[in-house]
């Protein structure tokens, strides 16, 4: 402000910025005054109340060429200059527009533009006649700061007198706008042990007011600090940049781990009696670096380990680290350095605890190794920071004891092999399977027993582990694989708790002779005269292996005589031999060739084998016939016939029976009915057995047998009943009982003899069916037997029987008491 009060006589816009100057001026005067009083003092100046400028439309002059041409204007005409968030008293006079015509004829005066006629609308004013142009409100420069207005002077007629004229109004800026931060709280770091000078982080606040002048102008600068350790000042701001950084040493974050500072921007170049401020905070973290070492609590650690465990954890080491928990800086790395050359041991690190887990990862033996003496340095993920120095606590001594415990034997060579021939005899010691007691330092003994024997070929002695066969050693049996035999033994110690181990012995059996061969293949076949390739490819088979198996011998016996006349053995190699005919010609038939095989063992062994030979006639090709086959068999040619004569009349048989069994069926289907073939139950009945008379049975009407008192339901009955054998499923018909006759004789003891047997048969079923062999269709008009009343008594009446038709006669006649008696 100081420098544009310097031009302020030179400067173009003196009367305007003559007020301005002259309140810097007096606020520097007063120092520390009231900002009231010295506006009120600038406002009664003269100079503040200097009178506003007339502005002038340009005179245009004729040219000798009669035409009319745009002079220069006399002078510039200057921008208005407006301060913004004027009080008023509004309107507030700008300036007065004035028209050189205005002495000939009356002129009317305009604006236009934004401001004016156009939005935002009646900012800006005019007195038409006088042309005095006013502000009617309080301008904002921050929501504009210049408007731009063309001036117009016209007759009553409306007719332009001027040509337009271009105004320019700014508005001033004034110191009505606070420095604003864009957040309250603005987050930074810094590592501990930073050098002075160190940066840290930004800030920076924004001002609307007019950053060309000291109005928008912001300074920064630190209010506070806290803590205030080491020193109330570890850091400061950059005023004009707003960039914090370090000016002290000292920062540590195991100390003080985070700042907070209060840092206030202020316009006007920061001066504290005119300028406005705003303030924020600044939360500065210390972050950390490996600067602390680790430290083992103790110079010596301790813990023992059982022998043959591993996967334990035998000792623990505790460590101190003052850098963060859970980052590079704190995590520990554990290292032996010395006492384990093999490799027993690592260290784990606790990611919690951060301890050190020792742990086996090699079983140890006490009996090499009674104590061990490590040497552990510890060391974190993160390098130390640069000039910072290892400490003498971080690398300590571990003793570690080993606790004997009783081991299990072992057999030294496990699995043991030896070799014997096959065919040992039971009680043969074979070998001495010993185990040795790895606790040297006890004194115990061991026993033996047998864990797994398949064969029970073999034992053991409990106290010296010898071995001796029970019996004879075979290779060719089933528990032998390739010619290996195996067998588990169990050693056991006596210590506390017992312990044992287990070993494997397995016999190599060598082959022996043992196993005379036998013969290949046990039957076949062979034309019954003799061909150029007739012949049966013949070979043995042996248990043994080499070399007592083959090259075979095969020959035929000398006796019978008639086996060398009728065949004949030609050997083809080491394995095969062809058996052949040697007559032109034997009979068709089964025949049984004995043979003698004998391997190349030492001794040789000999075997008498059978192959049945079926000798048959063959075709050209040299097959066996079916016919041939059947010869070959046994069977002779009249026996042949005989069989097949069997068969055709087998077959013919089995087809006239069919035959018979369609037509029988066929004529029962078309055969003629005496009855209603809807009541006709003949069939039925001839279905069991034809019993009675032959055909003269069938032309009874067996629908007579219901016995009604009447006939007048029988020919009311609806056609299609049948009668059901079995229990009906719906209630019975009822028929009407009939009158107690005198006895009908020996029918009627024959009924009554059956009814009082069925009445007392525990298995007969509850319903009447002592008759029924199928089903007879339903709708009977018969009644159920049941009507026989098995516990009646007294003579019945025949004498309806005549009522009957006449094929009822003879019965009438019997029973009835007709009019033959």
């Amino acid at each position: 402000m100081r420098e544009a009060c310097k031009f302020h006589h030179s400067n173009p816009l003196k009367l305007y910025l003559y007020p301005l100057c002259r309140v810097f001026q007096i606020r520097v005067e007063q120092g520390k005054e009231g900002e009231r009083k010295e506006e009120e003092e600038v406002k009664a100046s003269p100079e503040f109340q200097a009178p506003p400028t007339v502005i002038m439309f340009p005179r245009q002059r004729e040219m000798s060429s009669k035409v009319l041409r745009r002079q220069k204007r006399d002078w510039v005409i200057p921008p208005i200059n407006v301060p913004e968030n004027s009080r008023g008293p509004f309107p507030q006079m700008l300036v007065s527009i004035r028209s050189d015509q205005d002495r000939n004829i009356s002129i009317r005066y305009s604006i236009t533009g934004v401001g004016a006629d156009q939005p935002p609308n009646e900012v800006f004013s005019i007195d038409p006649v006088a042309g005095k142009m006013f502000v009617t409100k309080p301008l904002d420069r921050e929501r504009r700061s210049s408007y731009h207005l063309r001036a117009h002077a016209v007759n009553m007629n409306g007719e332009r007198v001027e040509s337009p004229i271009d105004l320019y109004i700014y508005v001033i800026d004034m110191n009505d706008n606070r420095p604003e931060f864009k957040n309250q709280v603005y987050n930074g770091s810094v590592d501990e042990g930073s050098k002075p000078g160190t940066f840290v982080m930004h800030l920076a606040a924004f001002d609307n007011d007019d950053n060309t002048t000291a109005n928008g102008m912001v300074r920064y600068r630190i209010l506070s600090q806290t803590p205030h350790s080491p020193i109330p000042n570890m850091f400061t701001i950059n005023s004009e940049t707003g960039d914090i950084v370090t000016v002290a040493a000292g920062l540590d974050r195991e100390k003080v781990s985070q700042y907070s500072i209060i840092v206030q921007a202020t316009d006007m170049e920061g001066n504290l009696n005119f300028g406005l401020s705003n303030t924020a905070t600044a939360i500065i973290s210390v972050t950390d670096i490996n600067d602390n070492p680790p430290e083992l609590t103790s110079r010596t650690f301790s813990g023992e380990v059982p022998e043959n465990r591993v996967n334990v954890v035998v000792a623990n080491l505790t460590v101190i680290d003052r850098d963060q928990p859970h980052s590079p800086n704190w995590n520990a790395v554990y290292r032996i350095i010395s006492g384990d050359p093999i490799g027993h041991f690592t260290i784990i690190t606790d990611q919690h605890t951060n301890d050190g887990m020792v742990t086996v990862v090699k079983p140890v033996d006490f009996e090499q190794n009674r104590a061990f003496m490590l040497t552990v340095v510890v060391n974190n993920q993160a390098p130390l920071a640069s000039g910072i120095q290892s400490s003498l606590q971080s690398t300590s001594g571990v003793t570690i004891s080993v606790v004997d415990i009783n081991e299990p034997p072992y057999f030294p060579t496990n699995p043991k092999s030896i070799r014997f021939e096959e065919g040992v005899p039971a009680g043969t010691s074979l070998t001495t399977f010993s185990a040795s007691d790895p606790d040297r330092f006890m004194q115990q003994s061991i026993r033996y027993s047998k864990l797994a024997d398949p064969a029970d070929w073999l034992s053991i002695n409990n106290t010296n582990g010898q071995i001796i066969t029970t019996a004879t050693l075979d290779r060719e049996s089933i528990y032998v694989k390739n010619n290996i035999y195996e067998a588990t033994f169990l050693a056991v110690d006596n210590g506390s708790p017992m312990a044992s181990g287990t070993g494997t012995l397995q016999i190599y059996l060598i082959d022996v002779n043992d196993n005379a061969p036998s013969l290949l293949p046990r039957e076949s076949q062979i034309c019954e005269r003799i061909n150029r390739n007739a012949g049966i490819n013949i070979t043995a088979a042996d248990t043994d292996t080499d070399p007592n198996v083959g090259p075979f011998v095969f020959e035929l016996p000398t006796f019978p005589a008639s086996i060398r006349r009728n065949w004949t053995v030609s050997r083809l190699n080491g394995d095969y031999a062809r058996l052949s005919l040697r007559t032109q010609y034997l009979e068709p038939g089964v025949y049984e060739v004995p043979v003698i095989v004998t391997d190349s063992g030492n001794p040789p062994l000999s075997n008498r084998s059978i192959i049945k030979v079926k000798v048959c006639p063959c075709d050209e090709n040299g097959d066996c016939t079916l016919v041939g086959a059947v010869a070959a068999a046994g069977l002779g040619t009249g026996a042949i016939i005989a069989i097949l004569i069997c068969i055709i009349i087998l077959l013919s048989m089995v087809l006239v029976f069919v035959l018979w069994m369609k037509r029988r069926e066929k004529e029962r289907q078309t055969k003629q009915l005496l009855i209603d073939p809807e009541d006709d139950v003949r069939d039925n009945i001839l279905k069991y057995d034809e019993e009675g008379g032959g055909e003269e049975d069938q032309d009874y009407d067996l629908s007579q047998l219901q016995q009604p008192d009447s006939l007048e339901h029988i020919i009311s009955k609806p056609p299609g009943v049948r009668r059901v054998d079995e229990r009906p499923i719906i209630p019975e018909s009822q028929y009407p009982i009939r009158p107690v006759v005198p006895h009908p004789g020996d029918i009627g003891d024959f009924i009554n003899e059956g009814l009082r047997a069925a009445d007392n048969d525990p298995t007969a079923p509850p319903y009447d069916s002592l008759l029924v062999f199928d089903y007879e269709g339903s709708g009977s008009t018969v009644g159920s037997v049941s009507s026989l009343n098995s516990s009646s008594t007294g003579d019945q009446d025949y004498d309806y029987l005549n009522d009957w038709g006449p094929r009822f006669k003879k019965l009438a006649d019997m029973y009835g008491g007709g009019d033959d008696e």
